[in-house]
């Protein structure tokens, strides 16, 4: 701590060796020079129109009024920058700048487009040359820059214009504190904050926030309330942050009694509306809806914050009759959020026809109900949905200015990859490489879709893009060794299966379901089959699941060793379930043993006793061994069961696939 601090002093007191922040040149502003229009009333209407316009994310048609005006104040211009700066157009922002006549740019003219560099990453620098151009600042224009560098890591040089800056404001303070959190220096921030010359509720917040972010929540706890009575600031924001800190760590009991302190009697200050929405919030994030509830109904005044937070807390019990419940009675209109929480909870619980009612319903759409809605889909098996869902958007993304991200295009590559649709999945592939960077997600989901298709090779390609990156996870290694079993190349997965061990990628339950299904379909490898499936229990630490049960007697059943699959299904720790005795069933048809068949059989017609595939598959069996009485049972059975066949389609099949 006290090296650290040394050399912040020696910092401060060596000039900064930039010319442009001596203080003879660097005075303040202190007012804005509109032009002669400012106070127009005709101007004073346009320049409403546009702020309400942008205010409304309707920036082309605030333009369109900006060109069309006769007379421009300072403040149309401003307006206009500020719009193009929010929605991070920087290069129309600086275009208008530029174009700004001299006479009318102000101060704020020149924050507002240093604001706009200094948010967006890689444009530092292009802000700091509109600094160092100003011919005069403000406390807005040294804090916006020393927040800039702070929030990249670049103290010395936030320390450089701190020192120059001709006078501190609280908010100077306040950025370095933050800066010093953000990049971990938590005892530069703490002496930071004890040199103040006048701490305000900002920097108490400041400091608890970024010591909570560094882990310090207990520091955090002690330093709050050492100074908590010492002063006159309102610390009611510093407690909440604190509250929220707890429920992150999962303490609980301990962010209720901070909670709960904040009503005292003598405190100079009390609890707040986000003191109460920051307690519920803890409770949901541990899942305990009964008692956000609770407090949720002592809650005088709520706003939609507080109805959002507990409608969150239903959706993720899976409770949405109480979720629906909760925002119906809302007495606080319904906003985005609102929305987007029921399409999420509707399509994660599979209620597509209500998740598509409250989607259509929605006053607005952004890219979140759109994820929402089409990842539903996708995660539940409805491809097609999703598919037309996508279609829909890009139809519509004009209009409603939504664009697919990776998360869309993530959900979309999978449910091509449901469909086994291997052009439509290259049709999307192309988007991806026009509209984002491929990041692990998407090429998995790629990797996925290309290897259930059957294109191994561009599966491959893509796989080993990944590996050269050092990002290939084991999700990427799961879905390529996969394909290779599903396809039949059962020692290629098997090699890439050794290959991932070498590069010490820790395999997981998928992992061997694939490399059992490749000693399954690859001959001769049935000790193999044993020897995964032992390692992994003994090497991994993995308890086999049915799943697996289900893949090693296939291994043994499609080799012949149809007593050892039985002895291994009678030795299962829980109850065989269809895949087994589809398994076994499969490999009885494949030997020709249909004494063992009929067991298998009987077994899946009780699991299964609307299914024609046992049946089906029993009664061609007798039919080949030319057992027509024991066959012409099976029919009848089948009739008087009232089961209809199922067309092309059979057990074995499905578990083949």
């Amino acid at each position: 701590m006290r090296g650290s601090f040394t050399f912040l002093r020696r910092t401060l007191c060596n000039p900064c060796p930039n010319p442009l922040c001596s203080t003879s040149t660097a005075q303040f502003s202190h007012f804005s020079s509109n032009s002669s229009n400012a106070h127009d009333p005709d101007v004073r209407a346009w320049n409403k129109r546009i702020s309400q316009m942008i205010r409304a994310g309707r920036l082309e048609e605030a333009r369109s009024v900006f060109d069309s005006m006769p007379q421009r104040s300072t403040v149309t211009w401003n307006a206009m920058m500020t719009g193009y700066v929010k929605g991070r157009e920087l290069v129309k922002a600086r275009k208008l700048f530029d174009e700004m006549p001299e006479r009318d740019r102000d101060v704020v003219s020149w924050n507002l487009m240093i604001s706009g560099y200094v948010s967006c990453r890689g444009y530092l620098e292009e802000g700091r040359n509109l600094f160092d151009r100003m011919p005069e600042r403000d406390f807005v224009s040294w804090n916006t820059m020393i927040s800039g560098y702070a929030r990249i890591g670049r103290m010395d040089q936030a320390l450089c214009l701190f020192h120059c800056m001709p006078e501190q404001n609280v908010v100077s303070w306040n950025a370095m504190i933050t800066g010093f959190c953000q990049n971990g220096d938590v005892s530069n921030a703490f002496e930071w904050f004890v040199k103040m010359p006048k701490p305000n509720a900002a920097s108490f917040s400041a400091l608890i926030s970024g010591l909570i972010q560094n882990g310090e929540l207990d520091q955090a706890a002690r330093i709050l309330l050492e100074y908590d009575g010492k002063g006159e600031e309102d610390l009611v924001h510093a407690y909440n942050t604190l509250i929220a800190g707890y429920g992150q760590e999962g303490r609980i009991d301990e962010a209720r009694h901070i909670f709960d302190g904040l009503n005292l009697k003598g405190k100079k200050f009390g609890r707040n509306i986000v003191s109460w929405n920051t307690m519920i919030m803890c409770y949901v994030k541990a899942g305990d809806v009964v008692s956000a509830r609770a407090l949720f109904d002592r809650m005088i005044e709520r706003d939609t914050f507080s109805w959002n937070t507990l409608i969150t807390g239903y959706v993720q019990a899976s409770d949405m009759d109480q979720a629906s419940h909760l925002f119906s009675h809302m007495t606080n209109p319904p906003d985005m959020v609102s929305w987007n929480t029921m399409v999420y909870g509707y399509a994660q619980t599979g209620n597509f026809e209500l998740a598509l009612e409250f989607f259509h319903r929605a006053p607005q759409k952004n890219l979140v109900s759109w994820n929402s809605i089409i990842a539903g889909y996708e995660n539940h098996g409805k491809y097609q949905g999703a598919i037309k869902l996508f279609m829909l958007m890009m139809q519509i993304q004009g209009k409603e200015k939504v664009k697919p991200d990776r998360h869309t295009l993530s959900s979309v590559v999978g449910a091509c990859a449901g469909l086994v649709s291997l052009d439509l999945g290259i049709q999307l592939h192309q988007l991806i490489t026009k509209t984002v960077i491929p990041d692990s997600p998407i090429n998995n989901s790629l990797v996925t879709m290309y290897s259930r298709c059957g294109a191994l090779s561009e599966a491959m390609t893509i796989f080993n893009e990944e590996v050269k990156k050092l990002s290939c996870d084991v999700i990427t290694w799961n879905a390529m060794i996969g394909g290779y079993a599903s396809h039949g190349y059962g020692l290629e997965a098997l090699e890439l299966f050794e290959a991932m061990k070498r590069f010490r990628v820790q395999p997981t339950y998928i992992t061997f379901i694939s490399v059992l299904h490749a000693c399954a379909h690859t001959s001769g490898l049935v000790e193999d089959g044993r020897r995964y499936f032992e390692s992994m229990i003994s090497d991994f630490g993995i308890e086999p699941r049915t799943e697996h049960f289900a893949a090693l007697v296939d291994v043994l059943g499609r080799h012949g060793q149809l007593n050892e699959a039985l002895d291994l299904i009678k030795s299962m720790p829980h109850k065989p379930d269809k895949a087994v005795w589809g398994a076994l069933l499969g490999a009885c048809r494949m030997h020709n043993n249909v004494d063992l068949a009929r067991f298998a059989a009987d077994a899946l017609m009780v699991l299964e006793p609307e299914s024609s595939a046992p049946y089906m598959l029993l009664y061609n069996m007798y039919v080949d061994a030319q057992q027509w009485e024991n066959a012409y049972r099976v029919r009848d059975m089948l009739k008087r069961n009232n089961i209809k066949k199922e067309c092309a389609s059979s057990w074995a099949d499905h578990f083949s696939c």
